[in-house]
């Protein structure tokens, strides 16, 4: 009998490499569980206020065996919130993150880090090693190499297993686009960087995607031809980015709240620094203009089905 070129499945693939998904909902991140024979690792924690629902999941997948490696592979909140908790949890866990942030997260300044300016809450914690882009690292039983993902967010890395050809994309492709490309609001010129992640996953081939945030997927390249549309329609029309970004900023809020009065969410809209800058509002902004952007905003988020308007509350869907 012949044997079949044929690649194995998904769940053979992954049963191969140890591997477990937490799919989340879109306040925190996926968390993908490794495990080898002699070793465990975590990519990525999630959202604070789901630590609790981490340390669940990851310590039901471990059955008693330790955490020994947590990875980010980036450092905003819905990635690393959890971090805090799982260090204490798992108290010889040796945490790695990417390079460029290391003094700031150090020193633990959550204005460099962004939470503060976004409005976002992170726990303080502590790490002891960098994932170095063009280096491998092994996760489980076997060697990962490590991508420089700049995009989304500078400092940003995606993990490839090159047998099964596994790509842990993070925010730089989903099945259905990317994550907000954040220097792009800074006025940092970052959509070619977007442009060249997407062409170095098409480089590597992958034949299974765990991104950072949605299902898990095959087809790449439906993915691919989705993300550059849409990246096309952010570098013609940057006003739409930006307006874009205000939307999933409410929508993280409204995820952490789940329902909150119209009032409230004004007053975070018009205190949170990051919105005032993608704005680029006045030192001293019309208060009525302010009112008309964010109910603009709430009204295409309603009109997605992103969150729904009963009397003044807004309540996440």
């Amino acid at each position: 009998m012949k044997e079949s070129n044929k690649p194995a499945s998904k769940a053979a693939r992954f049963k191969q490499l140890g591997i477990t998904v937490f799919e989340r909902g879109w306040l925190s991140s996926n968390n993908v569980l490794i495990q080898g024979n002699e070793s465990t690792a975590l990519v990525d924690s999630g959202y604070c206020t789901h630590a609790d629902q981490t340390l669940a999941l990851v310590r039901q997948a471990l059955q008693g065996r330790e955490l020994e490696l947590l990875l980010n592979t980036h450092l905003h909140s819905d990635h690393c919130g959890g971090n805090s908790a799982l260090q204490t949890a798992f108290p010889k866990l040796k945490t790695w993150i990417p390079p460029g942030q290391a003094k700031s997260v150090s020193a633990w300044d959550p204005v460099a880090l962004t939470y503060e300016p976004t409005g976002q809450s992170c726990p303080a914690f502590e790490f002891e090693s960098i994932l170095n882009p063009g280096t491998t690292l092994r996760l489980g039983d076997v060697l990962w190499e490590i991508h420089a993902a700049k995009g989304h967010d500078p400092h940003s890395i995606v993990l490839f297993e090159p047998e099964k050809k596994v790509l842990i994309s993070a925010d730089s492709l989903w099945e259905n686009g990317f994550g907000i490309v954040f220097p792009e609001l800074e006025g940092i010129e970052a959509f070619e960087d977007v442009a060249n992640t997407l062409t170095l996953i098409e480089s590597l081939n992958p034949l299974t995607i765990v991104p950072g945030h949605g299902a898990v997927f095959e087809d790449v390249d439906g993915a691919l031809q989705r993300a550059r549309s849409r990246l096309d329609q952010f570098v013609n029309n940057p006003d739409k980015h930006r307006r874009h970004a205000l939307k999933v900023l409410i929508k993280f809020k409204l995820l952490e709240w789940q329902c909150a009065p119209a009032l409230q969410m004004f007053d975070w809209y018009v205190k949170t620094p990051y919105v005032a800058s993608i704005e680029r509002r006045l030192p001293a902004p019309d208060m009525d203009a302010l009112r008309d952007s964010l109910d603009s905003l709430i009204k295409d988020l309603a009109k997605s089905n992103a969150l729904r308007i009963e009397g003044d509350l807004l309540i996440n869907v």
